[in-house]
């Protein structure tokens, strides 16, 4: 399957993000050594032994991780499900107890759009102090910090989620620095830019997270968002950037290909 990155010449350019697309070049590599991990505490430590248990665990099939390409951006390995529905299932059964759904062992559309448009962008997270909010299996974040981002951050709840982004980003041997921190009470912080993918997937998620985006943007920080129209996506108070087509790898979803849009907060008058 080929997948194509198919601008849209009726979408407005770019203000404050117009840089012009170059070739990608990836920048040297830092040596990133998974012991990192075990500085990590209580909810997190038990979800990274868990999964350090996972990845080396032999035998193959729908229910294992395994690390592979992502569809739209092959330069990024991840540790995935190929049915993480599946994996779900048989942690749980092996736990005992319910375990949080595990967002980060898919790469969502949305943030493999955001992946891309970053690749593709490189002066777009250059030299700069990077939010990947959400992050999920933190492939974000990573895209990121290929591109020469000088500080990269990931934020997500998920204790399994933080625990993933470490073993992912070790996979591409960059450093980004995962929390199971809760911001979206906060302003961002020290911040240059603050990528989402994929975070308007319910309502509740939606009234929390577009207050914080827009909290973040008015205080001159960039903003990215990456969604391939889920149904709580507020468009009227955003404004997009770029479009993808993007190999569908959720398994809810039967569409072989979905339309995302790269986005930003719109400016509001005064």
């Amino acid at each position: 399957m080929i997948a194509l990155y198919l601008p849209d010449s009726s979408l407005p350019r770019p203000r404050t993000l117009a840089e012009v697309p170059g070739r990608f070049v990836k920048p040297p590599r830092r040596r990133v050594d998974d012991g990192m991990l075990a500085r990590m505490d209580g909810a997190t430590r038990d979800a990274a032994a868990a999964l350090r248990r996972e990845i080396h665990a032999p035998g193959h099939g729908p229910d294992r991780l395994r690390l592979a390409p992502t569809p739209l951006v092959p330069e990024v390995r991840l540790h995935v499900a190929e049915d993480a529905i599946l994996w779900w299932a048989r942690m749980e059964a092996a736990a005992g107890h319910r375990l949080p759904a595990p967002y980060w062992a898919s790469a969502w559309a949305g943030g493999q759009a955001l992946a891309r448009y970053l690749l593709d962008h490189p002066r777009v997270a250059a030299g700069r102090r990077v939010l990947d909010l959400a992050t999920g299996s933190g492939l974000v974040a990573i895209a990121a910090a290929l591109t020469g981002a000088a500080q990269v951050r990931a934020s997500d709840i998920d204790p399994y989620a933080v625990a993933a982004v470490g073993f992912n980003a070790h996979a591409n041997r960059v450093a980004v620095d995962a929390s199971a921190t809760d911001l979206l009470d906060t302003d961002g912080g020290d911040v240059d830019l603050l990528l989402a993918g994929d975070v308007f997937y319910d309502r509740p998620m939606t009234d929390r997270v577009l207050p914080f985006l827009e909290r973040v943007a008015a205080r001159g920080v960039d903003v990215l968002v990456g969604d391939p129209g889920r149904g709580y996506l507020p468009e009227e108070r955003l404004e997009a950037l770029a479009v993808y087509r993007v190999p569908s790898t959720e398994v809810a979803v039967e569409a072989p290909v979905r339309r995302v849009r790269i986005m930003r907060p719109r400016r509001r008058p005064g």
